[in-house]
């Protein structure tokens, strides 16, 4: 039988992707907002005794509401099993706590996702390149997680866009150059990035230097996520002046909130601009320079 595909609002547009890759059914689920804000869920489909699968990433506070109702939902009625596909995990940097009195974020919703009761066959978890492995243990014993890493289709993906040109794979700092590194060695190039130093009068960083020699060769720079781009755009511009003749930017992540990409865009330093779908920002490129996540969240939904 099919498992039954639920569906956050703000992630149907992942939903047909997911129907394509796997053997899936839709179920509807009715929606509708109360003159005073409160809002009306209901599962129209009978999800007694299926596996379902809940399919919601949580770039907004509401979209955390939506998924742990739903979860709540698809468990008091009965579903056999649950799997939970978090494409996106939002708060994902706020994981542990530099200043006293800050709220770790990440652990706080990962308690309100644990919440959700466990159905008899289990209730299962699947995250997606997170920004901090530990995240996956935020969570209760009660649910199983499964971070599922974008480094297979992330390859994928610079392979048949960059065939045939010389380049190396560069990061925005000397932070994300292990992860780097590792995309480089399964892709055969050379790894790059850039040596930043905070100002102490005004907190902004700068660019100090570069630990490869990029000149006569095209960068690709991978991120995990790309927000409003300002590293992404100071680290293109320093492997330009390095020589790179082209730099392009790839991410696990889209966010890309406001005017994120037309700022990108008009920076004039960046040749390209990929990334997964995995959040609703990817919308802001065309078709063509997205990344579906949905084959790889169905190949381990099908285990």
């Amino acid at each position: 039988m099919k498992k039954l595909l639920v569906t956050i609002s703000s992630y149907t547009y992942l939903q047909p992707s997911f129907m394509t890759s796997g053997y899936f059914e839709a179920a509807l689920v009715a929606r509708k907002n109360f003159p005073d804000g409160e809002r009306y869920l209901r599962i129209e489909s009978d999800v007694y005794a299926r596996d379902v699968v809940l399919l919601g990433g949580t770039p907004t506070d509401p979209d955390w509401l939506e998924l742990y109702d739903l979860g709540c939902a698809i468990s008091r009625a009965g579903a056999r099993s649950l799997a939970i596909v978090m494409p996106y995990f939002g708060y994902a940097t706020m994981e542990r706590a530099v200043l006293p009195g800050e709220v770790v974020t990440a652990k706080t919703r990962a308690r309100l996702i644990s919440a959700i009761p466990t159905c008899e066959a289990g209730t299962r978890i699947f995250l997606f390149d997170l920004h901090t492995d530990g995240i996956e243990f935020y969570f209760s014993d009660a649910h199983v997680t499964h971070h599922l890493y974008g480094a297979p289709i992330i390859t994928q993906a610079i392979k048949e866009r960059m065939k045939g040109a010389r380049f190396v794979l560069g990061a925005t700092d000397a932070g994300r150059a292990k992860w780097v590194q590792s995309l480089a060695s399964q892709l055969g190039v050379e790894p790059a990035f850039v040596y930043k130093k905070r100002h102490a009068d005004d907190g902004a960083m700068s660019v100090t230097g570069i630990n490869a020699d990029v000149a006569g060769r095209e960068v690709v720079i991978y991120d995990d996520m790309i927000r409003t781009g300002s590293s992404l755009v100071q680290a293109a511009s320093a492997y330009r002046m390095a020589g790179a003749t082209k730099v392009h930017a790839i991410a696990s992540h889209l966010v890309l909130p406001g005017e994120s990409i037309k700022k990108l865009k008009s920076s004039g330093v960046l040749e390209n601009i990929w990334g997964t779908d995995s959040h609703p920002g990817c919308s802001a490129l065309p078709e063509e320079d997205r990344i579906s996540v949905a084959p790889l969240f169905a190949k381990a939904l099908a285990r």
